[in-house]
C-alpha cells in the first residue's frame, strides 16, 4: 500500500513538471505568425515556471521560429539554455532527480542553418556540420539542402556543387537539393546545365516542387527561352495550387529584369490564354513600356484596361482595372513626352474612376499642360476641386485668375481670388502678381486690366477683410498699366507660392 502511494506521488510530480503543452502552443502560434521576439519573451517566461519549463518540443518551436527570422545570437542563447540547468531553484518534491538539460538535435541544428541562410553566414554551416559529426548525428538531405542554400546566398557556387555531390554519394538528392542547384547554375548563366539537372531529377523519379519548376522557368526566361519556360508552368500546376497569375507575372518580371521587353510582351500575351492579368501584372507591363520608350504600347495597354479588354479567354469573369499607380505612371510618361492630349484624356479618366487630384504630384504637370493650351483641363480640375469642397492650390488660382482676364471676364477673375481669400493666396506678394501679368502680357488687354483696377479700387480700401490681397493685386495691375513692370522669370515659370 505504501509503495503504491509513493508511485502515485512520483507520477503526479512528473506530470506536473512536464505539463508545458499550453505554453508550447502559444510558442507555436507566435512562430507561425512570424513574431519571433514575442515568442522569445514567452520562452523566457517558461524558464521561470516549473509547470511550463521547456521540453524538447518547446525547444523545437522556439528554435525553428528564431531560425526563420535569422536571429542567430538569440538562437545560440536558447541552445545555451538547453544545455544548462535551471537558473531558478524549483521545489520538485519527490522528483529529486529531474534534470531538464537537453542536447540540441537535428531539428535545432537545421534551425541554426536556416538562420545562417537569412544572415548569409557561411562559416556557421561548418560549425553545424562539425557538431553533427561529433554527436554522431547523420545529416539529412534537408540539412544539406540548407547548407547549399547558405552557400548560394553567399555566392559560393563551387561549394553548392560540392555539397550536392556529397549528397549524391550518400543518398538520392531531394527536391530541395535540386532547387538550390538550379538556382546556383542560373546565377552563373549555366542554363543548359540547369535544364539537365532537372531532367536528372525527373529520371530518378523525384517529383520537383512548384518553386523548383518556377525557378527553372525564370532561369529560361532570363536566357530568352520563353517557350521552354512556359512548359514549366504545366508542371507547376500539377504539383501546387499556386495562382497562375503570380507565376506568369514572375516570368514577365524576369524578362524585364533581363532587359527584354519583347519577351515580356510575349509572356503577357500568352498569359491571357490561361488566366487574367491582374493590376500588378498590367502595371509592370505599363511601367516597362514607358521605361523602354514604347509610349504607343503603353497607351494601347491603358486603353485596353479602361475598356475592360484585359481579361483571360479562359475566365471572362475576371479583368484588370486601372489603379492609382496605373494612372500616375501614364501621366508621368505623357508629361515627359509632352503628349498633352493623352495627358488630358488620362487625367479625366483618373478623376472619373475615383482617384483624386494630388497637388504635390499633379500640380506641376497640370500647369504645364494648361500653358501648352489645355485650358479646359484646368477648368475641369477647378470644377472638380470646388465640387469636392477642396481649395485649389495657390498657383492654380493665379493661373485661372489670369485666364479669365485674358478672356475679358474681370468679374470671374475677381471671383477666383475672392472665393479663397482665407487660403494661401492671401500671402502672395505683389511681385508675384506682377510676374504673372508680365508673363501673359501679349494676351492681356489693357481695358480688361483697367476695368479690374476700377473694381479693386473699392475692394482694397482699408477696413475690408481682403485688404492685403486686393492691395497686392491692385498694385501689380497699376504697375502693369504704367508699363514699368519687370519681366517674368527667364524660364517662364512662376513660383508656386511667394510671400
Amino acid at each position: 500500500m505504501e509503495t503504491g502511494n509513493v508511485f502515485c506521488k512520483l507520477s503526479n510530480g512528473f506530470n506536473h513538471v512536464k505539463d508545458s503543452s499550453p505554453t508550447r502552443a502559444v510558442l507555436d502560434v507566435l512562430g507561425k505568425a512570424k513574431r519571433p521576439f514575442e515568442a522569445l519573451n514567452v520562452f523566457y517566461t517558461m524558464l521561470d515556471q516549473l509547470s511550463s519549463y521547456p521540453d524538447i518540443a518547446a525547444y523545437h518551436c522556439i528554435a525553428v521560429t528564431l531560425g526563420q527570422a535569422g536571429l542567430v545570437k538569440e538562437l545560440f542563447d536558447v541552445i545555451d539554455c538547453m544545455r544548462s540547468p535551471p537558473k531558478k531553484k524549483f521545489m520538485v518534491g519527490p522528483v529529486q532527480n529531474w534534470d531538464p538539460r537537453l542536447e540540441p538535435d537535428l531539428i535545432v541544428y537545421n534551425a541554426v542553418l536556416n538562420a545562417c541562410v537569412q544572415q548569409k553566414q557561411w562559416e556557421g554551416t561548418f560549425w553545424v556540420l562539425q557538431q553533427l559529426k561529433e554527436k554522431n548525428i547523420r545529416p539529412t538531405n534537408t540539412t544539406y539542402g540548407l547548407v547549399m542554400e547558405v552557400m548560394l546566398v553567399c555566392g559560393k557556387y563551387n561549394l553548392v556543387y560540392e555539397f550536392f555531390d556529397r549528397v549524391k554519394q550518400k543518398s538520392i538528392p531531394g527536391a530541395l537539393n535540386y532547387k538550390v542547384l538550379v538556382n546556383a547554375l542560373w546565377r552563373e548563366g549555366k542554363i543548359d546545365e540547369a535544364v539537365m539537372a532537372v531532367k536528372d531529377m525527373e529520371n530518378r523519379g523525384i517529383v520537383g516542387s512548384a518553386s523548383l519548376y518556377y525557378d527553372l522557368a525564370r532561369c529560361l526566361c532570363s536566357g530568352g527561352r520563353c517557350k521552354e519556360a512556359l512548359l514549366q508552368v504545366e508542371k507547376i500546376c500539377k504539383v501546387a495550387n499556386k495562382p497562375l497569375v503570380v507565376t506568369y507575372t514572375g516570368l514577365i518580371q524576369t524578362c524585364i529584369d533581363s532587359g527584354s521587353i519583347e519577351n515580356a510582351t510575349y509572356i503577357f500575351k500568352e498569359m491571357c490564354n490561361y488566366c487574367s492579368p491582374n493590376n500588378v501584372t498590367c502595371n509592370i507591363m505599363l511601367k516597362s513600356y514607358v521605361d523602354h520608350g514604347k509610349f504607343e504600347d503603353a497607351k494601347d495597354l491603358l486603353e485596353n484596361i479602361l475598356n475592360g479588354r484585359i481579361r483571360s479567354k479562359a475566365d471572362l469573369g475576371q479583368q484588370a482595372v486601372a489603379d492609382k499607380f496605373t494612372f500616375n505612371t501614364f501621366l508621368d510618361a505623357c508629361a515627359e513626352a509632352k503628349m498633352w492630349n493623352d495627358f488630358e484624356y488620362a487625367f479625366r479618366e483618373m478623376l472619373s474612376n475615383g482617384y483624386h487630384f494630388d497637388e504635390r504630384r499633379h500640380l506641376r504637370m497640370v500647369l504645364d499642360a494648361y500653358r501648352s493650351g489645355k485650358e479646359q483641363l484646368l477648368e475641369h480640375i477647378w470644377d472638380y476641386l470646388c465640387h469636392n469642397g477642396r481649395v485649389p492650390p495657390a498657383a492654380m488660382i493665379m493661373e485661372r485668375f489670369c485666364l479669365k482676364l485674358r478672356q475679358g471676364h474681370t468679374t470671374a477673375a475677381l471671383s477666383c481670388i475672392s472665393s479663397f481669400e482665407e487660403s494661401k493666396i492671401g500671402s502672395i506678394s505683389s511681385k508675384s502678381w506682377s510676374n504673372l501679368l508680365n508673363r501673359n502680357a501679349d494676351l492681356l488687354k489693357e481695358e480688361s486690366i483697367a476695368k479690374l483696377v476700377h473694381e479693386l479700387d473699392d475692394l482694397s480700401r482699408p477696413g475690408s477683410s481682403c485688404h492685403s490681397l486686393y492691395e497686392n493685386v491692385l498694385s501689380s495691375c497699376t504697375e502693369f498699366l504704367g508699363g514699368s513692370g519687370g519681366k517674368a522669370a527667364s524660364d517662364g515659370r512662376m513660383p508656386l507660392c511667394n510671400s
